[in-house]
């Protein structure tokens, strides 16, 4: 019985943890797209308290502590309201690995002891982003460990039986693994575009600047040994490096559309009830992703295509399980 009422509680709060895990990645895509990472110079507070400086006080008290860092209150509280639910995140984190730990036999103790060492971890590269003003490696990694840490909550939904599903044809094993790599390799990319402010380095689709294949520098746009210690808001590359990193992201998007396409093609032929999932979720990806071109980069738009590529991750996390947790053809 106690064994059952802890089983209970653990997939409670796995599923509030992917409510929550959404929410800050959703906020965390806003804030970087809003231009609001440094909306609060220092960390883990906002101009030296818990809060955003609004009074006449504490607005003279903040310049003259930040006097190069002038308060925007708009985007000091995109900045606030992103930690806010980063810290409930690790509370409730915490509070699924102390019940896993002492409910011996209910759920294995790794996943969530794993999903606890990773928020420490993303508690340490939010406080990096902002020391280390927006540094494309860090942010970029920041982005990774926020899929990172929904991707695992999901994983252990679907482990303790929080989230039903039912079988995927095992024959497609190297295809849903291929499909992960890809769209994780893509994810990765994506953040590489948005730490380095390529977005809108090609203005036109699908050429780049009229040309199928325009002057690119891909030393200097994948530079991973970029000097630590300037102000990256807003970039540091020219617009050479930035269109490589922009083709490099639209290269991966159609490895993206041949190979998750082809896992989705694969479940529709096999009648599989993921199948709507995976294509309809690649069709608004690639439509949210042709859309930032055309639209030169909506907030909303933006936002969305974070939130897709998350939504499309938890399906080929969904179809791998389902694989792996012994599903026959």
């Amino acid at each position: 019985m106690a064994e059952h009422r802890a089983l209970t509680t653990i997939r409670r709060l796995t599923l509030a943890g992917i409510g929550l895990t959404l929410v800050v990645v959703v906020l965390g895509a806003y804030t970087r797209l809003a231009d609001a990472g440094l909306g609060c110079p220092d960390w883990p507070g906002c101009y030296g308290q818990f809060g955003v400086p609004d009074s006449e006080a504490e607005l003279q008290a903040a310049a003259a502590r930040y006097p190069d860092a002038p308060v925007d209150v708009g985007k000091a509280w995109v900045e606030m309201v992103h930690r806010y639910f980063a810290t409930a995140l690790g509370a409730l984190i915490l509070a699924l690995t102390v019940v896993a730990v002492r409910a011996k036999g209910a759920v294995s103790r790794a996943l969530p002891t794993a999903l606890l060492a990773l928020v420490i971890l993303q508690g340490a590269f939010g406080a990096w982003t902002v020391t280390l003003k927006l540094w494309p490696q860090v942010v970029t990694a920041h982005l990774l460990g926020g899929f990172a840490t929904l991707a695992l909550l999901w994983w252990l939904a679907l482990r303790t039986g929080a989230v039903p599903v039912g079988s995927v044809p095992a024959r497609l094993r190297r295809l849903a693994v291929l499909a992960l790599v890809v769209v994780t390799a893509q994810v990765a990319l994506g953040g590489w575009v948005t730490s380095n402010y390529a977005a809108l380095a090609c203005p036109d689709f699908p050429t780049c600047h009229g040309a199928w294949v325009p002057p690119m520098d891909f030393g200097r746009g994948f530079d991973v040994f970029q000097a630590v210690g300037p102000n990256y808001l807003g970039g540091m590359l020219d617009s050479e490096a930035r269109i490589a990193i922009q083709f490099a992201h639209r290269l991966g998007a159609l490895a993206v559309l041949v190979v998750v396409g082809a896992l989705g093609w694969r479940l529709a032929t096999a009648g599989n009830f993921l199948a709507p999932w995976v294509l309809g979720l690649l069709a608004a990806q690639i439509t949210l992703g042709v859309l930032n071109v055309f639209l030169a980069l909506p907030l909303w738009v933006a936002t969305a295509h974070n939130a897709g590529g998350a939504l499309l991750l938890l399906a080929l996390v969904t179809v791998r399980h389902c694989i792996a947790s012994g599903a026959k053809a």
